[in-house]
C-alpha cells in the first residue's frame, strides 16, 4: 500500500521518512507571485549534497563587490590615510630623536665609512663633537634655570606692581581723586579674571579636539611625505617622474631590476642593501653614485638593462647613465632630473667672449659641458679627429666650433674640403689656404688631391725635421667634410686607381692612412666628419687612426662600435641610446683630450651650438689676427723648375753669396717651390751632388758663382737637379 498523510492544520508541512523523497510545502493559499523553486544539486548517495544555487549566487556577488574598483579605491584609501598617520607619527619621532640626540651624526659616520670616504666621516664626527658639546651646555644650563627662573619672576612682580602703582598716581594727581590710585591694579585683576573665563569655556573643548587635531597634523606630515606604500597611492601621486633620488629609490630599482642573484643579495642584506651605495652626489643637472655590486653579479647585466633601470628610477631612458669606474665591480649611476636634458646650456663661450684666443698646443676649445654640468674642454694637440653621426644631428656645427675656436690662433693653417656645399664653411675664405665646396666627383677629386698635397708636405717636413731635430712648423689640420662622399666616390683617376674605397687602389683612403701613421709628428692633422659609418663609407684603419673619436646620435650598437671602439661602449658608450632630434648636439667623446672621471673611457658632451651669423663674427675677429690670407679653391699642379739655374739667376753677376741671401731670393723667385723645405743643408747637399759645395768666407757661408756655373756645365742631362713643388 502506498503510505498517505496524516490530516494537519493549514500551512503545514509534513515531511517523509529519512528514507522518503522530500516533498514541497502544501498551500491552501495561492500565493501572488509563484515562488522561485529551490533547486538543489544531486549528489552520490553516501556523500553531502552540493550548495544550492542561491549560496552560489552570494559567493559570486560577495566576490563582485571585492573585487569591484569601487571597493578597493575604498580599500586602498583606508590604507593611505592610516600609513599617512603611522607615517607621520614615525617621522615626528624620528626628527625629535634625531634633534635631541647624535642619532643623525652616527647614521652619517656609518654611510660615509661604508662608502670609503674617510674625510666626508672625519667631517660629519666633528660635527657631532660640537653638538655634544652643545647638548651638554645647555642641559648645565638647565641646572640653574630654576634659580634664574624664580629671580626673573620677583623681579617681574616688583617691576610690575610697581608700574602699576605709578600709573595709579598719575591718575589719581590728574583726576584730583584718591580712589583712582587702586585703578590700574583693579584692571588688571579685571583683566585676569577674563581670562580666567575665557580658559574656563574654552578648555574643555580645546581637551577633547587636541588628540585629532594632533592626529590631523600627524596624516599632514605623512601625506606630504607620501608615508604610504606604493599600491595605496592615488595614481597621480604613484607616478614618481622627476622625484628626487634617494638610497631606497635606487636599492628598491636594483632589486627589482630581473636579476636573480642581485635580487637575492639584496634581500638577505641586514641594511637592506645600504651598504652596496656609495654617497649620492649632485651633478649637474642629476645626481650621481657608485654602486658596489654584490659577489655574483657582473656590471654587464645591469649595464644591459639600462631601460629596466630607469624605468624603476621613474626616469626616461636617455636620463639614466651607467658607466664602470676605476673601482672593481662597481657601476657609477648618473640620474638626471627630470626633463633637464631637454633644457639648452647656454650659449658659447666663442660667442660671449669677443677677446678669446686660443694655442694650439697649450689650450682647450670650449666644446660644451657634461651631464654633471661643467665645462668641458678638448686639447686638440697633435691629434686626429672624427666625428660621425646620423644627417642633421649637429655633426658639422661641432666640428666647425673646434676649427672656429682654433683659427684664433694665427699660427694655424688650414685645408678645408666641405663636400656638402651649402656654405657650412664659406666663413672660412680668407682663413683657410685651401676650401673646397660641393658635393659632386670634381670637387672629391680636388678634395683628394689636398689630403695628397698633405701628404707631400709631411714628408717634406719629416725630410727637414731629420736634418734639423729642432725645426718646427705651424700647425695644419686637414678637414673633410662629410667625408663618406670621398669614400664612396666611384671615379678613377688617369693611373686607374679609384678616388674612393677602402682598398689599397682608393687615393683618399690611402693618403688619410697616411697622414694617420706620421702626421701628428709635424702637427699635420686629419679632422673628418662622416655620417652613419659603415665598412663602406668609413674604413676600420682610418676611423681606428683617429686619437679622439666622438658620435652623434646612431642607429645600432654596430654603428656605436664603429664610431667609438669596442672598449668605449663595453664600459657603457651608447650614441646608439640618443634621441634622433631631441638630443641634436649630444656627443659621447672617446679621447685622453677630454678631462673625464678616473677609470672612464667616454663622455657624454652637449656641444655650444654656433650658428651661422656668430660663426661669421668669430671668423671675422680670426682673419683680423691674421695678415691677408688668400684662399685657394684646389691644389695647384707641381711646378717643376731647375735649381742651379734658378740659384745662378739669383746670384747674378755677383761673385759670391751668403747662402741665407741665396735662400731668400729662391723663395722670391718660386714662394712654392722654394719653401720652408729648402734650408742650408739642402741647398749644400745640392752643390754637393755636382762636385761643388759652399765654401766659408770670413767665417760665413757663402756660394761662389764660378762654383754654381761649373756645376751647370758639368752636370748630366738626367735632370737631377730640378726641383718640384
Amino acid at each position: 500500500m502506498t503510505d498517505t498523510l496524516p490530516e494537519a492544520p493549514m500551512g503545514t508541512v509534513h515531511h517523509l521518512d529519512d528514507h522518503r523523497p522530500e516533498q514541497p510545502p502544501i498551500s491552501l493559499v495561492k500565493p501572488t507571485t509563484a515562488p522561485e523553486p529551490a533547486t538543489v544539486d544531486t549528489a552520490p548517495e553516501g556523500e553531502a549534497p552540493a550548495r544550492v544555487s542561491g549560496g552560489r549566487r552570494v559567493v559570486q556577488g560577495l566576490r563582485t563587490v571585492v573585487t569591484s574598483e569601487r571597493t578597493r579605491a575604498s580599500v586602498r584609501a583606508t590604507a593611505r590615510h592610516g600609513a599617512y598617520v603611522v607615517g607621520g607619527a614615525r617621522i615626528v619621532t624620528r626628527r625629535a630623536w634625531d634633534s635631541r640626540s647624535a642619532a643623525r651624526y652616527e647614521r652619517m659616520i656609518r654611510a660615509a665609512e661604508a662608502a670609503g670616504n674617510h674625510e666626508l666621516a672625519r667631517e660629519w664626527e666633528e660635527r657631532g663633537r660640537a653638538f655634544r658639546a652643545a647638548r651638554h651646555q645647555r642641559r648645565m644650563e638647565l641646572l640653574s634655570a630654576p634659580q634664574r627662573l624664580a629671580k626673573g619672576a620677583a623681579a617681574g612682580v616688583g617691576v610690575t606692581g610697581g608700574g602699576l602703582l605709578l600709573l595709579g598716581i598719575i591718575l589719581a594727581v590728574a583726576n584730583e581723586n584718591f580712589a583712582d590710585l587702586a585703578t590700574p591694579t583693579l584692571a588688571l585683576v579685571e583683566l585676569v579674571r577674563w581670562i580666567v573665563v575665557i580658559v574656563s569655556v574654552v578648555w574643555g573643548p580645546l581637551v577633547t579636539l587636541a588628540p585629532w587635531l594632533g592626529l590631523l597634523a600627524l596624516w599632514g606630515v605623512g601625506r606630504h611625505q607620501q608615508a604610504a606604500p606604493q599600491w595605496a597611492l592615488p595614481t597621480s601621486q604613484r607616478d614618481t617622474g622627476g622625484a628626487p633620488i634617494t638610497p631606497s629609490i635606487v636599492v628598491t630599482a636594483l632589486r627589482d631590476l630581473g636579476v636573480p642573484a642581485l635580487r637575492k643579495a639584496i634581500k638577505e642584506m641586514g641594511d637592506a642593501g645600504a651598504a652596496m651605495l656609495g654617497p649620492i652626489r649632485i651633478a649637474g643637472c642629476g645626481v650621481e653614485v657608485d654602486v658596489t655590486l654584490p659577489s655574483g653579479v657582473s656590471t654587464n647585466e645591469v649595464q644591459g638593462k639600462r631601460r629596466k633601470l630607469a624605468e624603476n628610477l621613474a626616469r626616461h631612458e636617455h636620463e639614466v647613465f651607467i658607466t664602470i669606474p676605476e673601482a672593481a665591480r662597481t657601476v657609477r649611476l648618473w640620474i638626471a632630473d627630470s626633463g633637464a636634458l631637454d633644457e639648452p646650456i647656454g650659449p658659447s663661450p666663442l660667442v660671449m667672449d669677443a677677446t678669446m684666443t686660443a694655442h694650439y698646443k697649450k689650450g682647450k676649445a670650449p666644446w660644451g659641458r657634461n651631464l654633471r654640468g661643467d665645462a668641458a674642454e678638448l686639447s686638440v694637440y697633435q691629434r686626429h679627429l672624427l666625428i660621425t653621426g646620423r644627417s642633421n644631428q649637429g655633426k658639422t656645427a661641432a666640428l666647425r666650433s673646434l676649427a672656429l675656436w682654433l683659427a684664433l690662433d694665427p699660427t694655424v693653417q688650414f685645408w678645408i674640403a666641405d663636400l656638402k656645399g651649402v656654405g657650412d664653411w664659406s666663413m672660412f675664405d680668407g682663413i683657410a689656404d685651401v676650401l673646397i665646396e660641393g658635393p659632386s666627383d670634381d670637387h672629391v677629386i680636388q678634395a683628394t688631391e689636398m689630403v695628397e698635397a698633405a701628404v707631400e708636405e709631411m714628408n717634406r717636413r719629416i725630410e727637414v725635421r731629420r736634418n734639423d731635430p729642432s725645426a718646427t712648423f705651424p700647425p695644419l689640420p686637414v678637414i673633410v667634410d662629410e667625408a663618406q662622399v670621398a669614400f664612396m666616390c666611384p671615379v678613377k683617376s688617369d693611373d686607374g686607381r679609384y678616388y674612393g674605397g677602402a682598398k689599397a687602389t682608393s687615393r683618399y683612403f690611402m693618403a688619410v692612412r697616411q697622414i694617420h701613421n706620421q702626421g701628428r709628428a709635424v702637427d699635420v692633422l686629419m679632422w673628418q666628419g662622416t655620417q652613419d659609418p659603415t665598412d663602406q663609407n668609413l674604413p676600420k684603419l682610418v676611423r681606428e687612426g683617429a686619437h679622439t673619436r666622438a658620435s652623434l646620435v646612431l642607429g645600432t650598437e654596430t654603428q656605436s662600435r664603429m664610431a667609438l671602439g669596442d672598449k668605449a661602449v663595453d664600459d657603457g658608450a651608447a650614441p646608439h641610446m640618443l634621441r634622433q632630434g631631441l638630443d641634436r648636439g649630444t656627443l659621447v667623446v672617446s679621447s685622453d683630450g677630454i678631462e673625464m672621471p678616473t677609470g672612464q673611457s667616454f663622455l657624454t658632451v652637449r656641444t655650444h651650438f654656433v650658428d651661422d651669423d656668430p660663426a661669421k663674427e668669430i671668423a671675422h675677429r680670426a682673419k683680423e689676427l691674421r695678415h691677408g690670407v688668400t684662399t685657394r679653391n684646389g691644389i695647384e699642379q707641381t711646378e717643376e723648375r731647375d735649381a742651379l739655374t734658378d740659384i745662378a739667376t739669383v746670384i747674378g753677376d755677383a761673385p759670391r753669396l751668403r747662402t741665407n741671401e741665396v735662400l731668400k731670393r729662391l723663395h722670391s723667385l718660386a714662394p712654392k717651390v722654394y719653401g720652408d723645405q729648402w734650408t742650408n743643408d739642402r741647398l749644400k747637399s745640392l752643390l754637393e751632388d755636382h762636385g761643388e759645395e759652399p765654401k766659408k768666407s770670413h767665417g760665413v757661408m757663402v756660394i761662389h758663382r764660378d762654383h754654381v756655373l761649373r756645376a751647370l756645365a758639368n752636370r748630366d742631362t738626367d735632370g737631377s737637379a730640378s726641383a718640384s713643388a
